[in-house]
Parts: C-alpha cells; structure tokens; sequence
C-alpha cells in the first residue's frame, strides 16, 4: 500500500486507515484480530482508535492484538481523548494527560504515534490545551499530535499558536468527516488545515456506509442503520438528494467494473490534502472490499462527474 507524509511531518502512515470504532461493540475481538491482519497483509500502518470508542474496550481489544497478531513497531497507533463518557467534552490539561495515560494502559503500550484532540472544548483555554499536547510528547508518552473535528479557525488557532514558539509541539493532523456525502469541511477546515501543513485524516470516508450502495432498497437486517445505536448516526444520510449522489456512484462503478466502496474511497482519498480515508468495518469481509481500493484512481471524467453532482447537496466550492 502507498505511504503518504502526514502533514508537514516526517511521519508517513498507509493512504488508507483501519479505524476501530466498531471493535468492542458490533465487531468481536475475532472479527477485529482478521481485520487487523487483513489489513496488515495489505501493507496498511496507520490504525484509528479513541479512548471512549466501546467505553475503552477498542483500545483493549487493539492492544491485545498488538501484542498478539501484528508488529506494533510497523505500525502507527493513532487514539483520541477530550470526550467523557457522558459525552461531555473535557479538554483540560488535568482530564487529557489522564486520559492519555488510561489509554496507554488499555493499549499496553508506552507510547502511541499519534495522539488526537478529539474535540474542540469552548470552556477550557486553547493554550490549555495545547500545552497538554506538548507534555504528553515531552514526557514520551506520544510522538505526534493532532486534533479532530475542529472547525477551521480553531485548526488555524491552534496551529499557528504551536507554531508561534520554539519548544511546541506542532499538530500534524485534523480528523473530519469527509466524503460524497460531506463536503463542507471543504469550506473551511480543509483550506485551514493545508495552509496550516496539517494532514487530513477523512473520518466516514463512505459516507456512514450509505455510499455502499447497501441502502438503495431500503435498511437491511444487520446494518448500522438497522441498529439501534447507530441509526441515528446514517439516517441523516438517507435521503433524496444523497440518493442521486449514491446512484451516481454506482453508475460510476459499473462503469469501471469495480464497486461503489472503491469509487468513493478513490475519490475522498485523492481529494487536496487528504492524507488518508479512515475506514471502520464491522466485519473482515468488509474491509477486504475497502483494501480494493488501492488499485483504483478514478479517470479525470468521472472525478468530475461526481464533484458535480456531490456540489447539488453541499453547496462546496
């Protein structure tokens, strides 16, 4: 699988992400252990986690993986922290650096690669913040940091601020979602990242599943949709105007004789500034149909064929 640098950094990780947030919930800890040495296999590197993913049995169930199917030095552990259990974001130096000590322990490990702000925390001063990130590298418990959905002024805030001094440590990445589906990071968080040399991380590549193609006849048993716990997560996606972008993605694919999965990962992960799409599979077979997607560079006509129709929902220029 081709490397690619993330940001403005020496760190290079896969152009495609194994993201874990499944692992623990909807996808067993035998599932998990085939998706990672699939993924493995495939020449991937960089896996996704987060601290409150499964309330920390993601982080568990990778680290014992780590430990017992891949090499953890030929991979980069990427985990998250700033959201409480109750969904409360907390982005104070007390709560992240012992948060990122809890996730070294469900890992098993004495650093990660990269450690992610997972949100943007309005009651808590950036510098704060910030200065979290720097202690956690100074004190060799991460080699990188990076933030996740942020807005494009707090990703030019907190840049340029770590930036602005010898000593800090500068953020590297920016998760967000991104796809056909959801492009209005291009509006402002993805031009504030690239100016920024931050690296673009695309969360919910395939448009929360719907970009499968599995939805065009209505919510099938098994699903996330299907699920209680995540249904509110895809129905936003789930209606007329997302359903031509989905039909044209299909059309795309049959055209090219591959699936809708690998058009729309093909598209996100060649889109400016992105690093790599994160993809999240509930099962191995899944992400089988994702690690395709290396083969694929969509034609230039097609690549703007769907810019076109995805622009009617987003309004993105």
């Amino acid at each position: 699988m081709e490397e690619r640098h993330l940001g403005r950094s020496g760190l290079t990780v896969s152009r495609l992400g194994l993201g874990t947030m499944t692992w623990g919930q909807d996808t067993d800890p035998d599932e998990a252990a085939a998706q990672l040495r699939a993924f493995v296999d495939a020449g991937g590197t960089l896996v996704d986690t987060a601290d409150v993913y499964a309330d920390g049995r993601s982080e568990r169930i990778l680290g014992h993986l780590l430990h017992e199917v891949a090499d953890r030095d030929g991979l980069v552990i990427a985990t998250k922290a700033a959201i409480r259990s109750n969904g409360r974001y907390d982005a104070s130096r007390r709560h992240l650096l012992a948060a990122l000590d809890g996730s070294l322990e469900r890992l098993g490990l004495e650093y990660v690669d990269l450690w992610q702000l997972h949100a943007y925390d309005p009651s808590t001063p950036l510098e704060e913040t910030l200065s979290a990130l720097d202690e956690a590298v100074a004190s060799g418990r991460t080699r990188y940091v990076g933030v996740s959905n942020y807005a494009g002024w707090q990703i030019a805030k907190a840049g340029a601020w770590q930036r602005a001094w010898p000593g800090r440590e500068p953020i590297i990445s920016a998760q967000m979602e991104y796809s056909l589906l959801s492009r209005d990071v291009e509006r402002e968080a993805a031009p504030a990242a690239q100016d920024a040399g931050i690296g673009l991380l695309a969360s919910s590549p395939l448009g929360r599943g719907v970009l499968t193609g599995k939805y065009r006849s209505g919510i099938p048993a098994g699903s996330r949709a299907a699920a209680p716990h995540f249904a509110d997560f895809v129905q936003p996606y789930l209606d007329e105007e997302c359903a031509r972008i989905v039909e044209s993605v299909v059309t795309a694919a049959e055209g090219l004789g591959v699936t809708p999965l690998s058009v729309a990962l093909a598209w996100v992960r060649d889109r400016p500034g992105v690093t790599a799409p994160i993809v999240g599979a509930r099962t191995a077979a899944q992400l089988g149909q994702a690690l395709l997607s290396e083969d694929l560079t969509l034609p230039q006509e097609i690549r703007a064929a769907l810019d076109d129709v995805s622009d009617m929902t987003s309004g993105s220029a």
